[in-house]
């Protein structure tokens, strides 16, 4: 939700009808909680019918209640603490449907971003990767998960890959002070976001690397910092966030990075079979 919304709720209170009034009081108080509602559960929450809900979003200049939806979403995703974020996961998903329901918006937000990621940017990156001397990767938190997977694989196929994570910003910039423009980074984070990624991603602009940001969307703090933007739907279940959307482009980083590497990521597996093999490393199964 935005100013501009809680104005214009404000400045109509007095020609809402019974019903609408009774929403706008409710998104005053629990915007928070109302975000993330149903249009029919939000109804159902203060008593009026989904259709009313509809009908207060056109009374605020909306084409529908998913944009008004939408809306608040954008604000507020930033600004839930993690116990809301459990309160409001309550009234998203009834206990017994959680596996379907987590299942069901993973594969949306795949979907989604299979449909905005810009191309041109994915190779843009890409590009930068494979002729960066030093690869450094960012991300924290939550974020930590995706970026110490994308350094596993990377480090076989990059000779100097460097991991940030920690979230103190001092520790962050000891970390990536010698960054230069021969260097790219990836930076990942998602609401809520991380100023320490959020810093490093502006220090390496202005320091000349080529700046990789894997992202939720365009008005993301790190948008403004890079040059190739990488946008990857997230959502918020529950105390956690989704991250399967980021883990498949980070995935198809992986890939297309290899695919353009093949001889010489062959010639490293090739090395390093043997070695797993010899210090069994890998359980053998018997077929």
């Amino acid at each position: 939700m935005t100013a501009d919304i809680l104005t214009c709720i404000h400045n109509k209170m007095n020609s809402f009808s019974k019903g609408q009034r009774k929403i706008a009081e409710y998104i005053l108080e629990s915007y928070d909680k109302a975000a993330f509602l149903t249009a029919g559960v939000l109804g159902k929450t203060v008593q009026v019918s989904e259709s009313t809900v509809v009908r207060f979003a056109a009374e605020l200049g909306y084409d529908g209640y998913p944009e008004m939806q939408k809306a608040m979403q954008e604000m507020v995703l930033t600004r839930l603490t993690s116990v809301q974020r459990i309160e409001v996961g309550e009234k998203r998903m009834p206990e017994k449907h959680v596996l379907s329901t987590v299942l069901q918006t993973d594969m949306d937000l795949i979907r989604a971003t299979n449909e905005q990621i810009a191309p041109d940017a994915f190779n843009g990156a890409v590009d930068a990767l494979l002729n960066a001397q030093t690869i450094y990767i960012v991300g924290v938190r939550s974020s930590s998960a995706l970026s110490s997977f994308l350094c596993y694989y990377f480090k076989y196929m990059f000779r100097d890959v460097r991991l940030i994570t920690s979230a103190s910003d001092s520790e962050v910039f000891e970390q990536i002070v010698r960054i230069s423009p021969q260097d790219a980074l990836i930076c990942i984070s998602f609401p809520r976001y991380s100023s320490a990624a959020i810093q490093a991603a502006e220090y390496a602009h202005t320091s000349g690397a080529k700046t990789i940001a894997l992202t939720d969307c365009a008005s993301s703090p790190l948008a403004q910092f890079a040059d190739y933007l990488l946008t990857a739907k997230s959502d918020m279940i529950s105390l956690v966030d989704s991250l399967v959307a980021p883990m498949s482009v980070l995935n198809a980083l992986i890939v297309a990075a290899a695919s353009k590497k093949k001889l010489e990521t062959t010639r490293i597996f090739n090395k390093l079979e043997e070695i797993w093999d010899v210090y069994h490393v890998y359980e053998k199964i018997d077929e």
